[in-house]
């Protein structure tokens, strides 16, 4: 049996495990359940005979462009950069477990993870031993399946935060890093995802915090304009003029502390640990980033209190972060 076939073969395998998991886009009622044909395979809803295509081994539940465009972009060139695996480092792990306190034994638990981007925090989730359902808006859910994919604890899809194709209060644990801000309405995301924590589960989010230091960053007074070029022409511009501003950066960041790395237009992590090369790909990528997305929405601690507040959350943690804004809730059990 060749690798691509026994790709195929997993993937018919995780969707049967799905068949109750998966609700149709369509009438919102019926289960989806894979549908293969000689020349394609879809998910077909066992109710109004609805189909979703699987592309890639991937449901799409998404039109192939959308305002996240730049994400899939990325994280297809950056396809490893950020992964703990890649860098030797644990940066992804430490962000996930400082922020929710969890324990790192979750075998018997369920976890959504909304955004995934080139799964960095897919990977620390599914080392957990946890069943993990992950998605993006972007074609990244790519670049997720070809570093996480093989894992038969991983059920992947493409798919909106607005209106994510699952079962309501299935799962243990949600967990959004790096998300909110970069959708329309990032309130209105986060109260779509609490719908999906079980009673007695938890939440986990971070969002760029809204306050004076972090809106006078140059993005906000660049991304007027490249938000709106073209992204492979961005791209281009931001890998040959980054790395010459590497050093400079670092060494400003060493004498002046943040506020010394602030004073270039680019983002690096030399204080990390990581090395030179790796450095070099984080600072391409994290400042394409910081200029590309179609939204930048920062928030500010009382108003991330409130969305938790408005959902009704209990053992409610807001405060200041690694990026910005964190906070965790626990939905309560039903009386």
């Amino acid at each position: 049996m060749n690798q691509s076939s026994s790709v195929r073969i997993r993937t018919k395998l995780v969707q049967s495990e799905d068949d109750q998991l998966f609700l149709c886009p369509v009438c919102c009622n019926g289960s989806l359940v894979l549908d293969r044909t000689e020349n394609d395979e879809n998910l077909k809803c066992r109710l109004c005979n609805a189909r979703v295509p699987v592309v890639n081994n991937i449901p799409r539940f998404v039109p192939h462009e959308n305002y996240a465009s730049s994400f899939g972009y990325q994280w297809n060139i950056h396809r490893r950069t950020q992964l703990d695996s890649y860098t030797g480092l644990s940066l992804s792990r430490d962000r996930i477990f400082g922020v929710s306190g969890w324990s790192e034994c979750l075998a018997s638990e369920t976890i959504l993870e909304a955004g995934s981007g080139a799964g960095r925090f897919t990977e620390v989730l599914l080392s957990t031993g946890a069943r993990v359902v992950s998605f993006d808006y972007s074609e990244a859910v790519e670049a997720n399946f070809s570093n996480n994919g093989k894992n038969p604890k991983l059920s992947l899809f493409q798919g909106d935060i607005f209106r994510i194709p699952l079962r309501k209060e299935s799962f243990d644990k949600v967990m959004c890093l790096g998300v909110l801000q970069h959708t329309p309405d990032p309130g209105a995301a986060f109260a779509a995802l609490t719908q999906y924590v079980k009673p007695g589960g938890m939440i986990i989010i971070d969002v760029y915090r809204n306050n004076l230091a972090s809106l006078l960053h140059w993005k906000y007074f660049l991304r007027p304009i490249t938000k709106r070029m073209n992204q492979q022409l961005l791209y281009r511009l931001i890998e040959k003029t980054v790395p010459h501003l590497v050093g400079t950066s670092a060494f400003l960041r060493r004498n002046f502390g943040r506020v010394g790395m602030r004073l270039l237009p680019i983002l690096q992590y030399e204080h990390w640990g990581l090395t030179p090369e790796l450095n070099r790909q984080w600072a391409i990528l994290d400042t394409f980033d910081m200029y590309s997305p179609a939204h930048d929405h920062p928030q500010s601690l009382p108003t991330v209190r409130k969305w938790f507040e408005e959902a009704g959350l209990s053992e409610v943690d807001v405060r200041s972060g690694p990026n910005g804004v964190v906070a965790r809730g626990v939905k309560p059990l039903k009386q």
